[in-house]
């Protein structure tokens, strides 16, 4: 694996977005996994507000997603919760919560956007593609199912990516918040899929039944 240049320069803090609908030990996995191979000192939660690619979808309240992942998380200091795009109003863009959180650690964090390699063939179509990779780098990690993505394509498309990219080969983890809502709702347990005090949460809140 090789670390652009500035790793270790800066404060090393890693950034794991999604809808969270709901929050999944997948995630945690994720999350744990680029926290060790990139030596991250914190990795912030970032649950989505309106998200754009989900424009017209059912989603879970914005209040129950934040507090399912403040109840995942509990106990992990390496861990926060930032509710920056569920805050801000209109749809929801990478890119200007890169530039917030740039502007929150005052340009003293090396920032890694963390992402599946399902993603990536469609970063060209997000909002200033350029701009993301100027404020961050990203970091991809395996689906279940997705191929390795195309770097060279992804190079042509966005000029300076490959100096901005991080493959991770592991985990691949085999859990979607898709199959777990579908779960719930043909009322099967989830309580191997999701934290305890989450598969708690959507039981008391009735979610997505």
């Amino acid at each position: 694996m090789v670390i652009p240049n500035g790793y270790g320069e800066k404060k090393r803090v890693g950034i794991l977005g999604g809808t969270f609908d709901p929050v999944h030990n997948g995630h945690l996995a994720i999350a744990r996994e680029a926290r060790a191979e990139l030596e991250l000192e914190e990795v912030i939660f970032v649950p989505a507000g309106r998200p754009w690619m989900k424009a017209g979808q059912d989603i879970a309240p914005a209040a129950d997603r934040v507090e399912m992942v403040r109840l995942a998380i509990a106990g992990q200091d390496w861990c926060r919760l930032s509710t920056i795009e569920i805050d801000r109003p209109g749809p929801t863009y990478t890119v200007d919560t890169l530039e917030a959180l740039r502007v929150e650690y005052c340009g003293d964090a090396e920032l890694y956007f963390i992402m599946g390699w399902d993603s990536l063939p469609g970063l060209p179509r997000w909002k200033e593609p350029l701009r993301i990779i100027r404020l961050c780098t990203l970091v991809a990690l395996p689906r279940p199912g997705s191929p390795r993505p195309d770097i060279i394509a992804l190079e042509r498309a966005i000029p300076g990516l490959l100096g901005r990219l991080i493959i991770l080969e592991r985990p691949e983890v085999d859990v979607s918040a898709t199959e777990i809502r579908e779960r719930i709702a043909a009322g099967l347990p989830v309580s191997d899929l999701v934290p305890e005090a989450v598969a708690e949460y959507i039981g008391e809140k009735g979610l997505y039944r």
